[in-house]
């Protein structure tokens, strides 16, 4: 079937107008002498977007411009040339032959109406790019004609004057102006925001007749316990209707996916094609609807995810041949439903990551130290590519090895659509982009919990549960307190402390007979998790995110706003920047903390195989604080590879781990003869006696129960059987 391109050429259009008012506003601010590196880096990646995009759609004139501009941009970005008013000149016009394209396909949704790209304005910006400071010629503008809006009228009935009754028939569907929706989703924000008001005088009510109650007044009891049964069932009422209606507004903003994937697959054929690949690209559930307001913001990063796997991770016939691979590389695009989100994936069957290649990327470009990379597990080795400027190509072309994609793949998926992306891959078997998204910003689920006296908020997508420990049962590791949560330590902060917050003041109350408990609230990401003990979980429900101030869009810690009762404005917390800013504030344990008589005089090899990052990153910090080398493994299968691989001199295991178990990889490596003495020891949270026995029976010299964890007796356990 033959794809309307008319409808892509419209939503091309609009997207296109965006770019070109960001780049313009940001010309702007670099006539006026900002330059900060991000806004340099806006403006490259627009104009990358604008390439690709046209690029998909044929629509060569406007990519042919906005290579050029990009060849301009790219080095202003790594400072080869400045921006002088020669440059802004020919980035201006450039920009304005891009908005004059525009203009022409508006009017007529007519490819073949523009004129081939300006060869001297073309020239002129490839030549600036190399330093080039010569006066450009000027550019011949293209008049255009206004652009004229029209709108679709419902269908009627052709109805006879014969008729004693005339009935009048609609269309299915009906045309909306995209600001009118726009107004009505808004708007029932707006009623959401109200109805946080009733809410209140609910809990208001309910405080009331208490007080009375305490003064003995039977009459005003009885009528504040009427009044408050008859507010609390209106509210409810109100919020099923006001359910119902933001539903039914929501459903006429959504769009299928496939208005993204069906020309995601000819942008696989095109590209393919062009880097003499062969590839078939799969599609999944094109169905699934996503409000359009994220379908505008999804097509960037899936267009940049399918660049990404096609020139860096499918290789070509004659690699795939030597590697005993299909000549045909796969790519898939898979779509899927989990309650309240959308999980969208990106897999090929390529060459995989090439770890090594980012390692040395990192050193060359000076964004890590040797030692610090020694010291990353494979995923955060990986995740290396979502800096901006990273590529691992060593050519730059026009799809790839400029440095722009990953980033703003990351960019738009955590802090526009507030979703997570997640990335996993296995050398020679290809990789796999996991997105996780809602399926609207309009409303989301918010936790509000409170610290030292402020309100705060949490999406959920974020929250991984709430708990409740007496403080004793925590763990102090590496210096600073952990929680044992099904199996894996989880690293514990006062929120407060993290984000700077001065406590209130509090009225001093009579001593309590025991310590309460802590409450904390673990958040994820990826595979991470961090606990934070708060004061409060003080309501759970869902709200319209408000988009932040301009003068608070800089604040990397707030990612939006919502309101509650009586209008207060509650910050939403980012918790990407909090697992950061948690990473940063860690210290590592100090030499002079360690007796003198158990320093290691020698740095022995050890691996820790266990499932949980958090896990293996805290036994890891325990363990190189004592002068080991720690090497880490993700399950039993990984660890079992790098133990054949290398040599080390004692091996610790979890024993719940996918793919390999630990009482697998215990046998398996006893039944290696380089790993028949050394010492193997199993931490885990399974405490029977069966499961004691079994460790032993497998070949473990040592069995920890994480529940009674102390960090000095797993080192003074294996210093002995060190020794």
């Amino acid at each position: 079937m033959a794809l309307d391109i008319k409808k892509f050429l419209l939503r091309f259009i609009e997207e296109g107008q965006d770019h070109l008012s960001q780049m313009a506003e940001g010309l702007a601010d670099l006539e006026q002498g900002e330059t900060r590196a991000e806004l340099i880096n806006s403006l490259f990646r627009s104009a990358h977007t604008l390439k690709g995009s046209s690029r998909m759609l044929k629509l060569f004139p406007i990519t042919e411009t906005a290579h050029s501009l990009e060849d301009l941009l790219s080095a202003l970005r790594e400072e080869q040339v400045k921006a002088d008013s020669h440059n802004l000149a020919l980035l201006y016009q450039g920009v304005d032959q891009l908005s004059d394209y525009l203009t022409i396909l508006a009017d007529t949704l007519d490819a073949s109406r523009l004129s081939p790209a300006d060869p001297v304005l073309c020239a002129a910006l490839s030549a600036a790019a190399q330093g080039a400071t010569e006066t450009p010629a000027t550019v011949t503008e293209t008049t255009n004609s206004e652009l004229a809006a029209s709108s679709l009228p419902p269908t009627l009935a052709d109805t006879s004057d014969t008729q004693s009754t005339a009935v009048l028939r609609t269309s299915e569907t009906v045309r909306i102006r995209l600001s009118k929706l726009d107004e009505l989703i808004k708007l029932m924000g707006e009623v959401v925001s109200s109805h946080a008001g009733l809410r209140e005088m609910t809990r208001i009510a309910q405080q009331l007749e208490l007080q009375v109650q305490k003064q003995g007044v039977t009459e005003l009891v009885s009528g504040l316990q009427h009044f408050s049964r008859a507010l609390k069932d209106r509210v409810q009422s109100q919020e099923l209707l006001m359910q119902d209606l933001h539903d039914i507004g929501l459903q006429m903003r959504m769009l299928p996916l496939s208005i993204v994937f069906e020309p995601a697959t000819r942008l696989v054929r095109d590209l393919a094609r062009s880097l003499g690949k062969q590839v078939e690209c799969r599609v999944q559930g094109a169905d699934i609807e996503l409000d359009r307001q994220m379908i505008d913001q999804l097509a960037d990063p899936v267009i940049h995810l399918l660049r990404n796997s096609l020139d860096h991770g499918i290789e070509t016939t004659q690699v795939r041949q030597a590697a005993g691979k299909p000549e045909q590389g796969v790519l898939q695009l898979k779509a899927s439903q989990d309650g309240g989100w959308v999980v969208i994936e990106i897999i090929d069957d390529g060459a995989g990551m090439n770890m090594d290649a980012i390692r040395n990327k990192a050193l060359s470009k000076q964004l890590l130290t040797a030692e610090a990379l020694e010291n990353l597990t494979e995923q955060e080795v990986m995740d290396l590519i979502f800096l901006p400027g990273f590529s691992t190509s060593a050519m730059i072309t026009d799809l790839s090895g400029r440095g722009v994609g990953m980033d703003v793949v990351k960019r738009t998926v955590i802090d526009k659509l507030q979703g997570v992306i997640s990335l996993e891959s296995r050398a020679g078997e290809g990789a796999r982009f996991t997105l996780r998204l809602p399926l609207s910003l309009a409303m989301m689920r918010v936790l509000l919990v409170r610290v030292s006296g402020q309100l705060l908020g949490f999406t959920a997508q974020y929250v991984a549960e709430l708990v409740s420990i007496p403080r004793s049962k925590m763990v102090e590791v590496a210096d600073r307190n952990a929680v044992i949560v099904r199996n894996e330590f989880v690293p514990v902060m006062k929120l407060s402390e993290l984000i700077n917050l001065l406590p209130m003041p509090v009225t001093p109350k009579h001593p309590a007979r025991s310590e309460p408990d802590v409450l904390l609230l673990i958040i994820r990401l990826h595979h991470e998790k961090l606990a934070l003990e708060i004061d409060e979980l003080v309501d759970e429900r869902d709200l319209v995110i408000k988009q932040l101030p301009p003068h608070l869009r800089g604040n990397a810690l707030i990612s939006g706003m919502v309101t509650t009762g009586h209008n207060h404005l509650v910050s939403l917390l980012h918790v990407p920047y909090l697992m950061s800013l948690s990473r940063r504030t860690r210290s590592p344990v100090s030499d002079r903390s360690k007796p003198e008589s158990r320093q290691t005089p020698v740095r022995q090899r050890i691996l820790v195989v266990d499932d949980s990052l958090n896990t293996r990153e805290i036994e890891r910090d325990v363990l190189e604080a004592w002068g080991y080398q720690v090497t880490l493994a993700e399950h039993g299968q990984d660890g079992l590879d790098k133990a054949l691989a290398e040599d080390f001199d004692a091996v610790l295991t979890d024993v719940e781990m996918p793919v390999m178990d630990g009482f697998t990889l215990t046998a398996k490596l006893r039944q290696e003869e380089r790993y028949q003495h050394k010492p193997i020891i199993i931490i885990t949270s399974r405490e029977k006696e069966s499961d004691r026995r079994r460790g032993i029976q497998v070949g473990a010299d040592a069995y920890i129960v994480k529940g009674s964890f102390d960090q000095s007796s797993l080192v003074d356990t294996l210093r002995v059987l060190l020794d």
